[in-house]
């Protein structure tokens, strides 16, 4: 299962402990925000997108959504999601539980600035039942990522 991958992937940093498992789900921004009793805000959603190598992953508050005209001019190519197979084939993690941890070679992890304003964020650990409290720098840190990034827009405006 994709969350054990998760667990040992943050068992290398004694941090495997930090990882919460739910009982109800967690598969979406709201069920999250619910499940470990936060506003949607700080749930720190990955969204994945098709690149000419692989795959591009963006963390981004639970608030955003993607903004076509800021991710084409920081990555050069228009915003195209990955299905469901190719999400799982790449990432490892299935819809509902994708998170920027123990994922593949072929993937490139970025956060966005919109997470920069809460001290803690939630993003999943690899299944649709799972989260880890992280700072926004543990968050930068252990995904991997390869900067931080403005590529969002409030839900509210759009």
């Amino acid at each position: 299962m994709a969350i054990e991958k998760v667990r040992d992937y943050f068992r290398a940093f004694g941090m495997e402990d930090r990882i919460r498992e739910m009982d109800m789900s967690s598969a979406t921004v709201e069920l999250a925000a619910k499940a470990v009793g936060t506003e949607p805000a700080r749930i720190a959603k990955t969204l994945s997108f098709k690149d000419e190598d692989g795959c591009i992953l963006v963390v981004t508050a639970g608030d955003m959504k993607i903004d076509n005209s800021k991710f084409k001019k920081q990555f050069h190519m228009k915003a195209k999601m990955l299905t469901p197979e190719e999400v799982n084939a790449y990432t490892g993690h299935a819809i509902g539980g994708v998170c920027p941890f123990a994922v593949g070679d072929a993937v490139k992890v970025y956060t966005d600035i919109s997470l920069q304003r809460f001290e803690t964020v939630f993003p999943a650990a690899g299944s649709s039942n799972s989260a880890i409290e992280l700072s926004c720098e543990e968050l930068f840190k252990y995904s991997n990522s390869l900067g931080w990034i403005d590529v969002s827009r409030s839900i509210l405006n759009s």
